[in-house]
């Protein structure tokens, strides 16, 4: 089962220092504009070839997030697939964080 959180929650667990696994799997330009300063960059183009080697821990609790919360869900249901099962979609994405005031890095 894929979890939602919004851009509050994740804050809250970034904040609490919560052992979490942020995946931005937005294109390399949108990366480069902005993202969360904690997140992996695994572009959704490219995540059937490297979610393997990034995310080896199946078990961990990986949040995986794009511009509005689509494109990371699509990448959830693929690892849903590969049986990972601590899964949870950012919805609304970097667009909802950054409507809410928090910090990016380019």
């Amino acid at each position: 089962m894929i979890k939602t959180i919004d851009a509050k929650e994740l804050k809250a667990k970034l904040d609490n220092g919560e052992e979490l696994i942020l995946i931005d799997c937005r294109e390399q330009d949108e990366w480069d504009d902005s993202h969360i300063a904690d997140a992996k960059f695994v572009p959704l183009s490219k995540f059937q070839e490297l979610f393997e080697n990034e995310l080896p821990n199946k078990e961990a609790q990986i949040i995986i997030q794009c511009r509005s919360g689509k494109r990371s869900l699509s990448a959830c249901q693929l690892l849903l697939d590969e049986d990972y099962d601590n899964l949870t979609n950012l919805e609304g994405g970097i667009m909802g964080w950054i409507n809410n005031g928090y910090e990016t890095v380019k």
